[in-house]
């Protein structure tokens, strides 16, 4: 068990410093992944930005998800090829749903980053973020999705998640290391001693701390966004 997501992300960052992995940039997935995140990019010096992801999902079943969307410039969308199949669903009827839920991830943009870009991957070693994962699905999603802009490779890195989900994450990514995979998987916040549910201020105050900490502004490079994506998978 963990006292809270800041100590599950000092364990963590010891275990990513021993790698002396190259380039590092560490992505979270908000709102949880976040405080984790956060004390891995300062471990490593390493800068720290978001990957947010919005489900798309299926016609008159919201909660089983056709695609995701994957914010970027431009952003991905990820299919889930076997609900696609299972639905029929044609490309102008996936591309209603995929509008139908643009606006939430421009306002989740907005709202996490301003008209700030995301920070560029582009041969960098990516570290993905999340205070755990049960089913790994959004986890699995944005690996793929930014495996389109050139990283030189992506780690994924959790404080605990059930065995199969790592093991079904492990070939999505060059390097997966999760702290404790439990054989029988409770609810996420069995597994911290404090749990909060975390605002949007909570979030864009991390964020700040973490960009004044590497000396307050990212620099163009950083700035500028990868590769374009390439055509859905």
């Amino acid at each position: 068990m963990f006292r809270d997501r800041q100590e599950a992300g000092q364990k963590l960052g010891v275990s990513l410093e021993l790698l002396q992995l190259k380039d590092p940039i560490v992505l979270a997935l908000p709102r949880g992944g976040v405080p984790v995140a956060a004390e891995i990019a300062k471990a490593l010096n390493a800068p720290l930005d978001l990957v947010i992801v919005r489900k798309v999902g299926a016609p008159a079943n919201p909660e089983l998800a056709v695609a995701a969307i994957v914010d970027g410039d431009p952003p991905d969308v990820v299919l889930n090829r076997e609900i696609v199949e299972a639905y029929a669903l044609d490309d102008d009827e996936l591309r209603v749903l995929i509008a139908h839920e643009r606006p939430e991830l421009e306002r989740r943009r907005t709202a996490y980053r301003g008209k700030d870009s995301p920070l560029s991957v582009d041969g960098k070693t990516v570290i993905l973020v999340d205070d755990g994962a049960a089913t790994g699905t959004t986890m699995k999603v944005a690996i793929r999705a930014l495996k389109r802009r050139s990283p030189r490779k992506i780690v994924v890195a959790l404080p605990v998640a059930p065995a199969d989900t790592v093991d079904e994450l492990a070939p999505e990514a060059d390097l997966t290391i999760c702290l404790s995979q439990p054989a029988r998987f409770r609810t996420l916040s069995y597994y911290y001693g404090n749990f909060p549910q975390l605002t949007d201020s909570e979030v864009l105050d991390i964020m700040a701390l973490a960009a004044q900490a590497r000396g307050g502004r990212r620099s163009a490079g950083e700035r500028r966004h990868s590769a374009p994506h390439a055509a859905n998978k």
